[in-house]
């Protein structure tokens, strides 16, 4: 009798598109989930204007998020891991 082992390459989700609305930033994701989270889980984010929000860009062929103007960079793995370095705080 023969063992067939298979293997699954774990692949991390990537970013296809990043945007802004009403203080909350959302990323559709490769595997097809859209996520999101408030701005001001992030301590630059959350001192962003609207307009500085909505300037989002995706780099590293989907694996960051960029805002250019604030000089921040977010991971979408750590997104999709939950890691925020700010307690979630309701207004």
């Amino acid at each position: 009798m023969s063992t067939i082992i298979i293997e699954k390459e774990t692949v991390e989700p990537a970013a296809i598109r990043a945007w802004a609305e009403h203080r909350t930033v959302f990323v559709e994701l490769t595997d097809g989930r859209i996520i999101g989270f408030p701005a001001n889980r992030f301590a630059l984010l959350a001192q962003a204007t609207d307009e500085e929000l909505k300037e989002v860009t995706i780099r590293l062929n989907g694996f960051a998020l960029r805002w250019e103007s604030l000089d921040e960079d977010i991971t979408v793995p750590g997104i999709v891991a939950g890691n925020f370095p700010l307690p979630y705080v309701v207004n």
